[in-house]
């Protein structure tokens, strides 16, 4: 098949470019803005200021109507309400790329799908032996399973054209299977007692949107009417909320619109286009700058040491590595799966180190894993920790590699 000359292959005539490719040529944006909502956190955190930052996120805002009852902290409502739309984005992005994208065909998921893998089981398998002393912390061992797609795409992008484009393509896929590993690993182990009613009521509301799939209705309104219904049954379930978003992308046609003769973007392409800059640029980093805040004030070297940092420092910086790079040597080797093109061994061992970055989905199930605001406090420095130190150690190698094999090239 022929290649553009960045590496991508040519969209075919008629279809629209992939949201990946989109994402990709948007040089990960996002990615920046995150990573100055997260500075900005810690800098308000141990500030004047933090007592403040501290008291807003606690505030309990909403409304009642009758027997609806919306109440909530604002942390809630970022954590609940703005990341099911975060969610709705990438269960859209999963449907997207398994029925018509990068991930379309067993050839194309074998590497990225044995790299995501190993990637979620080893960081899981080290915090679990890090903590195996500590009962009560065990229930975080999923947060270091994921590697948060922004972060490192924005990583990429500050290197150029030192990383090949397939390593790109090759990043994005994983970090895709690694959300979806985590919706699993969220609905499964992170669900809390269940309301029966709730839960029936949102299973009737998501047979209505598939009924409205089947029907070929392709106007996103009474989709996202039911979506808003199901998101509030499912919140009242004990489900976690943010799942009725994926559930809801599931349900979104893929199929083209044909208006007066004329090819229309699907309704699945045209929401994926809507939210893409809003959750980018806007819910992200908000979630960002609400959850990463954490004061210093009495922290040392001793804190990190403690089994919860530790664990999520050691899954994300190590776990990540070893089980990306480990899991995708052994398919190459193997003969299952083929080197991306254009790219070595080395530059697949730096985005396995880029792939420690874990912030944002990191951060969310660590959340849900604990109450304990000291526990909860103890897991963003995990994070953080485990997550700069793959950046700058990531960076560094693609940049050291890239910089030779533009040299070579020269000669």
């Amino acid at each position: 098949m022929q290649h553009t000359p960045d590496g991508h292959e040519p969209t075919p005539p008629g279809r629209a470019p992939s949201f990946l490719q989109a994402f990709l040529r948007s040089e990960a944006l996002g990615g920046y803005v995150l990573m100055l909502a997260a500075l900005a956190a810690l800098v308000v955190a141990n500030s004047g200021a933090a007592q403040t930052y501290f008291d807003l996120l606690g505030a309990k805002v909403g409304f009642q109507v009758g027997p609806i009852v919306l109440k909530e902290t604002v942390l809630h409502w970022i954590n609940d309400g703005l990341m099911a739309v975060f969610f709705l984005l990438v269960g859209l992005e999963i449907k997207r790329e398994m029925l018509d994208g990068q991930l379309r065909g067993a050839g194309r998921i074998v590497l990225p799908g044995i790299a995501a893998v190993g990637g979620m089981a080893v960081p899981a398998l080290i915090y679990v032996l890090v903590n195996l002393g500590s009962p009560d912390t065990l229930r975080g061992w999923a947060i270091p399973a994921a590697t948060d797609i922004a972060f490192a795409l924005g990583i990429l992008a500050l290197l150029g054209s030192r990383v090949p484009t397939s390593l790109k393509i090759f990043l994005t896929a994983l970090a895709i299977l690694d959300d979806l590993g985590a919706i699993v690993i969220i609905a499964l182990f992170y669900t809390s007692e269940l309301n029966l009613f709730a839960l029936g009521m949102a299973g009737a509301l998501l047979v209505c949107l598939v009924c409205l799939n089947r029907a070929g209705v392709l106007r996103l309104a009474p989709y996202l009417l039911l979506g808003a219904v199901l998101w509030y049954f499912v919140l009242k379930s004990g489900v976690h909320a943010t799942l009725a978003g994926v559930a809801l992308a599931l349900t979104i046609p893929l199929r083209p619109q044909h208006q007066g003769g004329a090819h229309v973007h699907s309704p699945l392409h045209a929401l994926e286009h809507a939210l893409h800059k809003p959750v980018a640029l806007l819910i992200v980093p908000v979630f960002g700058f609400a959850n990463a805040g954490v004061s210093f004030a009495g922290m040392g070297l001793a804190s990190l040491a403690q089994p919860v940092p530790m664990g999520v420092a050691l899954g994300l910086f190590l776990g990540k590595q070893l089980g990306v790079f480990g899991f995708a040597w052994l398919a190459i080797r193997s003969g299952i799966a083929s080197l991306p093109r254009h790219a070595t061994f080395t530059q697949l061992y730096g985005v396995a180190l880029l792939c420690g970055i874990g912030f944002t989905m990191s951060l969310f199930i660590g959340a849900l894993a604990f109450t304990d605001p000291a526990a909860v406090d103890a897991t963003k420095i995990g994070v953080l920790t485990g997550s700069l130190a793959s950046a700058l150690a990531g960076f560094a190698l693609l940049r050291a590699t890239g910089a030779r094999n533009q040299a070579v090239g020269a000669r």
